[in-house]
């Protein structure tokens, strides 16, 4: 079983930069692609980014595509995403998730709040 811990998270003004890290701990982390997500309050989940086990395949959604970017170290069983330009619309908790198949994700961490004020 494999556990996953975002942090990275904040609050930051439009126009800025954060890095979410998602740290995972037990399991075969290299197994697994992994995916952030993010939930703003009264709406949808909404699906950000995946990378595939090597690092060397990646998705992106098209809200977030040229701004952020998904990357891993496995060495180090953390998979990062790279904010750059964050808008206010980018406000929420941001979750990272491992899955096998890119379509059932079997864990998820607890969510680390981004907030972008204008």
């Amino acid at each position: 079983q494999v556990q996953l811990v975002e942090s990275g998270g904040g609050l930051v003004q439009a126009g800025a930069s954060l890095r979410l890290s998602c740290a995972a701990s037990r399991g075969p982390f290299n197994d697994y692609a992994v995916g952030w997500f993010r939930q703003a309050p009264g709406k949808e989940r909404e699906f950000v980014a995946v990378v595939n086990w090597s690092g060397g395949l990646t998705y992106y959604g098209d809200s977030v595509k040229g701004r952020f970017t998904i990357s891993r170290d496995n060495a180090k069983n953390t998979v990062y995403l790279q904010m750059n330009s964050l808008k206010p619309d980018d406000t929420a908790v941001y979750y990272c998730a491992a899955t096998r198949d890119y379509a059932t994700y079997d864990y998820w961490g607890q969510g680390t709040q981004v907030t972008v004020s204008s």
